[in-house]
């Protein structure tokens, strides 16, 4: 069965799927893009792809899409494919409103397509190996997950930094206590150009299963950071993306609270242990996610990460447009007195 795929948009992520999706049996690749300079470049990397530039055109000779253009394009790129009966595979975050990607939703169930949320992090092997080991409660209970993406660059023109980077540790969170923040706070500031915040941090409350969890993400860091800590009462476990051979690292070590009368003592005491790290046979996370959207479209799978996980994230990240414009409490100094 050959299914004849769609990728919308020839930018950062629209390139890295035209090369995975060109990799796989059985799928012919069609590149959208209105800029014909990006669709030479795609014809000169992968010859073999059909070129357009414009969806409506392309739509009639296509089984799904890939939408990878600019985030505010999403919703309008998505819907267009599902009226016409047509997969979809959306990169993130789903769409830039929450009412846009629950209408995503809406008309995908009717009219019975695929709509599949792009969220890599699900479709990584460490991340299920992270997973595997906060669920067999080798970690003890979890008393906090903190995440950090930065890096130098790579501005978008249409969003902030948490609705461009955020969405990939939101995802990986609520991926390993199985459920989705109930509140966050937010601290964001636009250092560079002002229109977006560049650098900012969250805090998610899980109520489930009583987490708090902190996320920092900036473009203007002089670091590339992608990690994972978490936090238990037993042990303590990090995912560092960038590791070529140590992915995932569990570290038995950790705090006693001690009991004592003594209001001068230490009111815990420390262990430490053996560094463990265990083995995750790597596989581009991308291909596996494409060539799940793949099985998907052919047998009529739902996708592990559906519309509705990607709505998820969407209401997530809309409430930390809220909060982030909450105001700030003042700091009241004290009065000086006259000397």
């Amino acid at each position: 069965m050959v299914e004849r795929i769609g990728v919308v948009g020839y930018g950062y992520w629209g390139s890295k799927h035209v090369r995975v999706l060109s990799s796989l049996p059985g799928v012919v690749v069609s590149v959208i893009d209105a800029n014909p300079d990006r669709l030479v470049e795609a014809r000169r990397v992968h010859p073999a792809v059909r070129v357009e530039q414009e969806l409506g055109a392309a739509l009639p000779e296509l089984d799904a899409v890939v939408v990878a253009a600019p985030p505010g394009a999403h919703s309008a790129l998505s819907l267009r494919a599902i009226e016409a009966g047509v997969g979809v595979l959306v990169e993130k975050p789903l769409a830039t409103t929450v009412a846009d990607a629950e209408l995503m939703v809406e008309r995908a169930a009717q009219n019975g397509v695929c709509l599949m949320a792009g969220h890599t992090f699900e479709y990584n092997a460490a991340v299920w190996k992270l997973k595997e080991i906060v669920d067999s409660g080798e970690l003890g209970r979890i008393l906090y997950v903190d995440t950090a993406r930065l890096d130098l660059g790579r501005y978008q023109s249409d969003c902030n930094v948490i609705w461009d980077l955020a969405p990939h540790d939101i995802s990986i969170i609520s991926y390993l206590l199985d459920e989705i923040p109930a509140r966050t706070a937010v601290w964001a500031q636009g250092c560079v150009g002002r229109r977006y915040s560049d650098v900012a941090y969250l805090q998610m409350t899980f109520e489930n299963s009583d987490v708090h969890a902190y996320t920092h993400v900036s473009w203007l860091d002089p670091r590339k950071v992608r990690r994972v800590t978490v936090v238990g009462e037993r042990k303590m476990a990090v995912y560092n993306d960038l590791s070529d051979n140590e992915r995932i690292r569990v570290y038995d070590i950790g705090v006693d609270v001690l009991e004592s009368d003594d209001l001068h003592a230490m009111p815990v005491s420390y262990r430490t242990g053996d560094i463990v790290s265990p083995y995750v046979q790597f596989c581009e996370p991308l291909t596996v996610q494409d060539s799940h959207f793949v099985e998907c479209l052919r047998t009529g799978r739902r996708p592990d990460t559906p519309g509705e996980r990607g709505l998820d994230v969407v209401r997530v990240l809309a409430a930390t447009d809220e909060a982030a414009v909450e105001p700030t409490v003042p700091v009241h100094r004290p009065m000086r007195t006259a000397s």
